[in-house]
């Protein structure tokens, strides 16, 4: 099982943000990266994942740790409503980030994903480290 970290980081909520991911492959430890200028905290959560599953190979069982549960509910519970409301939230408004979240959610149907959700800023490791490199690039934007 292929096991990828992710996370993002805005300075300013809209302002300079960064994703960063980290997979983890048979042993091989891959770090990815990136950063975009007037953008949200949320964005980066969600690109952090796509771009990730973008390096891995479809069809891959992998194991997605995040800890935004704005990304992990959204992309396992509110979607399947999401979709069958047009694109509405419970509260009849338009999904924001929709064209991240059609993408995410169609990438989701070529893999075998578990999403895991992590407490932020703790004990975990490897959540810790891609907060630290999306937080950076933020910084560096």
């Amino acid at each position: 099982m292929i096991k990828i970290y992710t996370d993002g980081s805005c300075l300013g909520n809209p302002g300079n943000g960064g994703w960063a991911a980290i997979i983890i492959d048979d042993k091989k430890k891959i770090k990815i990266k990136g950063s975009k200028k007037d953008t949200t905290n949320n964005q980066m959560e969600l690109l952090a994942p796509i771009k990730a599953l973008k390096k891995i190979p479809k069809g891959s069982n992998v194991q997605i740790f995040t800890d935004s549960k704005y990304v992990k509910s959204g992309i396992t519970e509110w979607i399947h409503n999401w979709k069958k409301n047009g694109w509405k939230t419970a509260g009849k408004q338009p999904v924001k980030n929709k064209d991240l979240w059609t993408e995410l959610d169609q990438m989701t149907n070529e893999f075998q994903i578990k999403w895991s959700w992590v407490k932020g800023h703790s004990t975990d490791v490897l959540n810790n480290e891609v907060d630290l490199i999306a937080r950076e690039e933020a910084l560096n934007t």
